[in-house]
């Protein structure tokens, strides 16, 4: 793995990158406000927090030891939630049976290596996160139509664009802001998954209040 992948990390060591591991707290945190605040009742849902704190930790992981190994469990927590969201709000807002609700997943494995040349085009690596983006902004609208409580969706997509940019600015920047962007990349996409949380799980409550 190149040590300078990211701006902040300058040389090899578990501290190389202090703002981007200390920032990764912000999934933690997430995920404690969603378990305690929020109380998902049902397993489908409970497992949106907990998936949101492994995002935490993978990115901890890679943001100190900074291998392969590390590399792909910071993309593959990420993976796991988007799909797993996908999968529950299917469930839940679309009253999917379960075996529907699960083609959420090949669904957005097909988006993905369909807008994978497109991404290519996005600098500094964020174009991976282009199919979560389109996502997210299929299942808004979904919500809207169906007027269902969609602004927590809207807010999400809207903190993605500058939570995105702020990533794909992270070396490019790096003249001028030693210390990078990706950090403020971690807090904002903790709101997000955050946000795309609360909504699924405030909507299945709505759904069944007893």
């Amino acid at each position: 793995m190149d040590v300078d992948a990211y701006c902040e990390r300058l040389a090899p060591g578990l501290w190389a990158e202090p703002l981007n591991a200390v920032s990764n707290a912000a999934f933690l945190v997430a995920a404690a406000l969603l378990w305690w605040r929020h109380r998902p009742r049902t397993g489908d849902l409970r497992a949106l927090p907990v998936l949101l704190a492994l995002v935490g930790l993978g990115s901890l992981s890679f943001h100190t030891v900074a291998d392969t190994v590390t590399n792909w469990l910071d993309i593959g927590f990420i993976a796991v939630y988007v799909i797993w969201y996908l999968i529950v709000f299917a469930r839940h807002h679309l009253d999917a049976r379960w075996a529907l609700a699960w083609l959420a997943a090949p669904a957005f494995v097909v988006l993905a290596v369909a807008v994978a040349p497109l991404g290519a085009m996005i600098p500094g690596g964020s174009g991976i996160y282009l199919a979560p983006f389109l996502s997210l902004l299929v299942v808004t609208v979904i919500a809207a139509v169906r007027r269902l409580p969609w602004h927590d969706l809207a807010a999400a997509a809207g903190v993605f664009v500058v939570s995105v940019t702020l990533r794909t600015l992270d070396q490019p920047l790096c003249g001028v802001w030693p210390s990078g962007t990706h950090y403020a990349w971690h807090v904002l996409n903790a709101v997000v998954l955050f946000l795309v949380a609360r909504q699924v799980i405030r909507r299945q409550r709505a759904a069944d209040p007893t």
